[in-house]
């Protein structure tokens, strides 16, 4: 990882005294979720209270904590907006729109039906117990926040000039703070007031950029920044279309549309995230071109945010960067939240489910999870995303698909075996770096054992139930 840039410089009395409320503000809002909180004689209602605020998401809170949710990894989508440009968008924008659409139209109705709390305990309900408990472990390694774990110790880093381990433990420890405090009632409020924040930091970056630049400095940069695919092959770009995929089996997506008041809502919460998300993306995209076309020699995973703080001014300086660290926090409390919660839920034994003790632990040691993978990956976000995205993916994807849109076409020994071979695949090429002999990446051999795999079994069931 390159030097830190020095931004002690650049931040005025006004900025911090900014930066200091929007926090508090924040700190507010999660106060206020936990005084929300309903509390009930039932265990069980006060469970589900717990995981997903009794299933009382209206729709205004719904968009807002899912767009809130999606961006935590703002360090990483905006260092390859910085170095690669207009690929950024494609790569982490248009391919996660259509999935996003897919999602809504297609798969919010078949899984209204089963009134699950966790993604694991759908997969139960559809498959058997032994894919719950598949489901679960893939799902937590694709869960644990390692992404904004990196992200938060980037910002503290750059900010304070810790260091970039102590930088994370600090970030981690104030937000696992708060997640025990309130439960996911009290991540919906803070996701309600950092969207608001997050949103109109990075919307009025861009648009500063064009109002006092202009549209000059961009033709400065090669053609390659406005070129879809960039300096990408398309077996290249078309790894981040199937990972954009995996939101089809992503967990908290499906923990907001398990907490929604409806199916209807979940269906236009959705829609309208969207909207706002291809919003987002432009802003941040071409927010990170301007500041590489300013400061080229930047260190890409800082180069927009440094940019962003010369040429903001002062005032706007402090509410930016409280928009980034709402950004970052807003993700990485919900993934603490959710695989804390599907350890507690899905992989424990009966006799401790729903007990929130178990919760809290499960919580806390997600967090020390999180932190001694994020310093394991050394800040690579990147890697992070190919690495367990890529994995995630491999395994679940295709089976969980396949049956829900042929119920009852699987069995649990099936799906376990179907799934298992697609991360065994997937594992084993990129452990020995088969993607550099071949030229392809993990997720094409990993997903396509599990197609084979099904379909195997598919024609021995017709040509059994022929004999």
């Amino acid at each position: 990882m390159q030097a830190r840039p020095d931004i002690s410089t650049l931040f005025s009395s006004l900025d911090i005294i900014v930066f200091i409320i929007v926090i508090l503000m924040t700190i507010g809002f999660i106060l206020y979720g936990h005084h929300k909180h309903k509390h009930s004689d039932s265990d069980e209602e006060n469970y589900l209270e717990l995981m997903l605020m009794g299933r009382q998401l209206t729709l205004p809170l719904f968009v807002m904590t899912l767009v809130a949710t999606w961006y935590g990894g703002i360090f990483g989508v905006s260092q390859m907006a910085f170095d690669y440009g207009i690929f950024n968008f494609l790569s982490q924008g248009v391919f996660w729109y259509a999935t996003y659409i897919i999602f809504a139209l297609f798969m919010i109705p078949r899984i209204a039906k089963y009134e699950a709390m966790t993604l694991p305990e759908l997969t139960g309900k559809m498959f058997g117990e032994k894919s719950r408990s598949l489901a679960a472990v893939m799902n937590i390694l694709n869960l644990v926040p390692i992404v904004y774990v990196i992200s938060l110790g980037l910002l503290i880093e750059m900010i304070f000039g810790l260091s970039f381990q102590l930088s994370m433990i600090i970030g981690v420890s104030f937000v696992t703070l708060y997640s025990l405090f309130g439960g996911f009632r009290a991540v919906v409020f803070s996701d309600l007031f950092q969207f608001f924040i997050m949103v109109t930091a990075v919307i009025f970056v861009c648009i500063y950029s064009v109002t006092k630049l202009g549209v000059e400095p961009l033709k400065t940069l090669p053609n390659t920044y406005f070129h879809p695919l960039g300096k990408f092959t398309l077996t290249e770009t078309l790894v981040w279309g199937l990972i954009a995929l995996s939101t089809l089996v992503d967990p908290n997506f499906y923990q907001r549309c398990f907490a929604a008041e409806s199916p209807r809502v979940a269906k236009k919460g959705i829609l309208l995230a969207t909207v706002i998300w291809c919003v987002f993306d432009l802003s941040l995209t071409f927010g990170a071109i301007y500041a590489k076309t300013q400061i080229p020699e930047a260190p890409s995973e800082y180069g927009y945010f440094y940019y962003a703080l010369q040429i903001l001014p002062e005032g706007f300086r402090g509410f930016f960067l409280a928009g980034i660290t709402a950004t970052i926090l807003s993700t990485l409390d919900s993934y603490l939240f959710l695989a804390g919660s599907t350890f507690a839920h899905d992989l424990i034994p009966s006799s401790l489910k729903n007990k929130f003790k178990i919760h809290h632990i499960s919580l806390m040691a997600v967090a020390i999870l999180s932190l001694i993978m994020a310093n394991s990956f050394e800040g690579n976000i990147k890697a992070v995303w190919k690495t367990l995205g890529s994995l995630s993916s491999c395994a679940l994807l295709v089976p969980m698909v396949f049956g829900m849109l042929f119920p009852g076409r699987l069995t649990d020994n099936q799906f376990f075996l179907t799934s298992m071979s697609g991360a065994i695949v997937a594992f084993v090429w990129r452990y020995f770096d088969f993607k550099q002999t071949y030229q392809l990446d993990e997720i094409y051999p990993g997903m396509f054992i599990t197609i084979v795999i099904i379909l195997l079994i598919q024609v021995y069931k017709i040509s059994s139930s022929k004999a």
